[in-house]
């Protein structure tokens, strides 16, 4: 049986706290790591329990969730050591936090109050790494608080075929990896491979990555 996926939780309302905790607790795929009140408490709790999964509030005393999930990654990044998924929650659909918080290196971002089936869907999904939280609106995000930025194509990106560059503008726009097979006439299992070729060349993290990557050199048409 595989490992529980360990899940730690990082916002400054207790009562939140104790509904999240619970919730992840009544899953036998899922194990509660522990919980902090602000990002600073929660840098130090992700240092020693090093979770697998982190559900990061954005708005917090002492430390918001922006610097602190920038201080996870960089302090993972020091260690050598593989970085826990982030994913930040937020009380607003369109949210410009949300897009400095993936900026700094979050895999996605949820709204506060999704459906707890829905919040468990996305901590599995997001652990597994073959699918992206709210891809389609993270582009929509960054579309709506800041003009699109001048093309500018960095080196690495010269480093994709011509069918990746395809599949790389498709999933940039936010379509699953369903999505691209059915209109490029591939399988899902095609896809998935060069969707994960195409991060190793760009040294991505994941698919709200790849958006960040387009949006942000100009390469999301």
């Amino acid at each position: 049986m595989a490992e529980p996926i360990a899940v730690a939780l990082v916002d400054d309302q207790a009562l939140f706290r104790a509904g999240i905790r619970m919730l992840v607790a009544s899953q036998p795929d899922l194990e509660f790591a522990g919980e902090a009140g602000d990002g600073q408490q929660g840098v130090a709790l992700v240092a020693s329990c090093q979770p697998d999964v982190v559900l990061m509030d954005i708005r917090m005393p002492v430390m918001d969730g922006i610097e602190a999930t920038a201080q996870i990654l960089a302090d993972a990044e020091r260690r050598g050591g593989v970085a826990p998924k982030i994913i930040v929650l937020t009380t607003f659909d369109l949210d410009e936090a949300a897009t400095r918080a993936i900026r700094a290196g979050a895999s996605g971002f949820l709204l506060k109050d999704a459906e707890p089936e829905f919040l468990l869907a996305a901590i599995r999904t997001v652990h597994s790494g073959n699918a992206v939280i709210a891809a389609s609106a993270t582009r929509e995000l960054f579309e709506h608080f800041g003009a699109a930025p001048v093309r500018q194509e960095p080196e690495a990106y010269g480093t994709l075929t011509d069918r990746e560059r395809q599949i790389f503008e498709l999933a940039a726009r936010g379509l699953s990896n369903a999505e691209i097979a059915r209109q490029e006439f591939l399988s899902e299992a095609t896809v998935k491979t060069h969707v994960s070729r195409i991060l190793s060349k760009l040294a991505l993290r994941d698919r709200v990555q790849l958006v960040v990557f387009a949006y942000e050199h100009g390469l999301a048409t």
